[in-house]
């Protein structure tokens, strides 16, 4: 998820997580390799409701919740 788009829904910056700057783009890994960044880093916890958010080619996106 970009950056610019966590004000945009309410999300303080500290609540999105992105990769880009440091790994850069990974498509289709992106996701689940943030997942794992974020449980690293102690930002992902059970009992934590999160949204997963993709976007990519030809203007094609999914979110689960």
């Amino acid at each position: 998820m970009d950056q610019s788009s966590g004000p945009v829904h309410g999300l303080a910056q500290d609540r999105v997580l992105d990769t880009i700057g440091y790994i850069g783009n990974t498509s289709a890994a992106s996701i689940p390799i943030a997942m794992g960044l974020a449980h690293a880093d102690g930002r992902l916890t059970a009992q934590q409701t999160i949204v997963l958010a993709g976007f990519g080619a030809g203007m094609t996106w999914g979110s689960l919740v």
